[in-house]
């Protein structure tokens, strides 16, 4: 059972520099974000050796939230070798997720 990959600003660049990867920048607060939570997580069994599901709590890292210019939560960004690719900005449904990441694949 795969889980999301928590990023920090040690761990982000190199997690997101190959290949592809889902970053979720949340809030344990955020109602939106509490609700797509359950999604995060099933997109992260369901593309385990195909994509990266990664989450970034943003009360820990304000630095990443600044640096990547987060202004709403939830975001979703999308990077394809290490370069933002796509994202969405509040909340969406796992369907859509998973298409924006069968397109990238």
């Amino acid at each position: 059972m795969s889980k999301y990959i928590e990023l920090d600003q040690n761990s982000i660049e190199d997690t997101v520099s190959s290949g592809i990867s889902l970053v979720d920048f949340w809030a344990p607060w955020c109602g939106p974000c509490r609700m797509i939570a359950p999604a995060i997580e099933q997109l992260a069994q369901e593309f385990e050796g195909k994509a990266k599901i990664c989450k970034v709590n943003t009360e820990i890292e304000q630095e990443l939230t600044v640096k990547y210019g987060i202004r709403s939560i939830p975001t979703i960004l999308f990077f394809k070798d290490g370069e933002i690719v796509d994202h969405v900005i509040g909340a969406t449904t796992k369907a859509a997720l998973a298409d924006k990441l069968n397109g990238l694949l």
